[in-house]
């Protein structure tokens, strides 16, 4: 361990990295370590004992806005990475003592060569060149490595540290809206950049969206006033799309999560890992931003036109997040649910309307809501407008599927009398006896709107009318 770290230029505090002939032996050097210390307990402990997370972090000021040492920045980060993975006690060392929170930071505006606008705000090229595959490399292992420096941030961080956050956000908006040498190396990029949002303060997450330039703004005001004023409304959806801007909003950053999180169901497998992040994410920034959500809103969930088909039914992304709310995996979907509800202001009567009763009983099961009613936060009480397509159809939309069916003859209607009675007790033995031989067991709403099982309902709600009554 002496011997590569010395050959690593580990332990010279004031050397420099002039000689590019030694640049080789460093590389392998840390290549080494890394192997070592991912292999060996031993090797942990020694780099406990060695303080290599300090020696690694001076190695990383030395490599500042020396692009032509990447592959030694790319294996000292990776070593960060390792040692903060295996030793939780490194974490807090880098994230306090060597502040490595603003020092991966500048890693990470070096290797995408960031020119600051504003305060929190980056200059975006659309039309430059990919990052090179080293710079890519470079970014995802100090995205990997900032991940475990900020894990627990979301849950305890102070005031001051807030500046911070949101300068890393807004690097994190400049890595979506940038592309990597190769489709996969963009959606490893962007994946790290979403698992490293999950761990900044949602207070900060703002920067992700930012006001129009002047430019811009000049720009929109030209195009609707080009248009005849019957066109303008229509126009103004048109412009959305295709800039992303919403209330006079950037709205890039939030349309790049939406079409990767979309991109990962379609995959259609690996959803625990690969889109709960995504969808957790954008279910915190919907409830903490009213423009993020308002924007979501619009993109996933329109004003319903079509309801022939049952919600998930369809290639959109609302057919796609409402046929979640089914998955087998509880964790996905239930976020995919939150997230919907989130976006229907946790209103019970506005999600039925998009996913149907069916589709969402286990989350209002969940929360207590299968009676009806609204979640606990708070949102604008601004109402959303049904199209006249919907008002028409809403009469005979089937609560439970969601769609539209044509109505259907009622079975009972030509029964007699004595035959209704003979087939309603037939259906009471038969629930009977599914329920002494507890293959089903009878179920009933709470006062307060959870389920419990029926006997226990019953008894809940005698009691309430006996107070009632007593207090009568």
């Amino acid at each position: 361990m002496q011997i590569l770290l010395r050959l690593a230029k580990l332990n010279e505090l004031d050397d420099s990295l002039e000689k590019v002939s030694e640049f080789p032996v460093i590389v392998e050097s840390l290549k080494c370590l890394c192997n070592i210390v991912f292999n060996s307990q031993m090797a942990q402990q020694l780099s406990l004992e060695l303080n290599l997370a300090a020696k690694l972090c001076n190695l990383l000021r030395k490599c500042k806005d020396r692009k032509f040492i990447n592959d030694i920045k790319c294996f000292d980060l990776r070593l960060l990475f390792l040692l903060s993975l295996l030793h939780t006690d490194i974490r807090s060392q880098l994230r306090y003592e060597l502040q490595g929170l603003p020092l991966l930071t500048q890693v990470l505006e070096s290797a995408f060569s960031i020119k600051w606008t504003d305060e929190y705000e980056s200059a975006i090229d659309h039309n430059g060149p990919p990052l090179s595959p080293q710079e890519t490399d470079c970014a995802i292992e100090a995205l990997k490595a900032l991940f475990n420096v900020t894990v627990d941030s979301w849950k305890v961080h102070k005031e001051s540290d807030s500046h911070q956050f949101r300068v890393m956000a807004a690097v994190l908006r400049h890595c979506l809206l940038i592309v990597g040498p190769t489709e996969d190396k963009t959606e490893e990029l962007h994946s790290n950049a979403v698992n490293l949002l999950s761990n900044v303060p949602v207070s900060c997450l703002d920067v992700l969206i930012c006001p129009l330039t002047h430019e811009e703004t000049a720009q929109e005001a030209t195009t609707l006033d080009e248009l005849p004023s019957n066109k303008t409304a229509e126009k103004e959806t048109v412009l959305k799309n295709n800039t992303m801007v919403y209330n006079g909003m950037n709205m890039e950053a939030i349309h790049v999560l939406l079409s990767f999180m979309e991109k990962r169901i379609d995959k259609g497998s690996s959803y625990r890992e690969g889109l709960t992040p995504v969808l957790s994410l954008l279910t915190e920034c919907s409830r903490a931003h009213r423009n993020i959500r308002k924007f979501l809103k619009d993109q996933v969930l329109p004003p319903l036109r079509d309801v022939t088909n049952r919600p998930e039914v369809g290639s959109t992304v609302r057919n796609k997040l409402v046929r979640l709310m089914t998955h087998v995996d509880l964790g996905v979907k239930q976020i995919a649910a939150e997230f919907l509800f989130v976006l229907c202001k946790e209103r019970v009567d506005s999600l039925l309307k998009y996913t149907g009763y069916g589709n969402a009983a286990g989350l209002l099961a969940a929360r207590g809501l299968l009676a009806g009613g609204r979640g606990d936060n708070w949102y604008s009480e601004d109402e959303d407008t049904d199209t006249e397509e919907y008002k028409n159809a809403k009469p005979n939309i089937n609560l439970i599927t969601g769609h539209l069916e044509e109505p259907m003859p009622n079975p009972i209607d030509e029964m007699t009398e004595e035959q209704k009675e003979y087939e309603a007790m037939k259906l009471v033995n038969m629930l009977d006896k599914l329920s002494r031989e507890e293959l089903l067991k009878p179920m009933g709403l709470k006062p307060d709107g959870t389920i419990t099982p029926l006997e226990e309902a019953l008894n809940q709600y005698s009691v309430i009318e006996e107070t009632s009554s007593d207090t009568d």
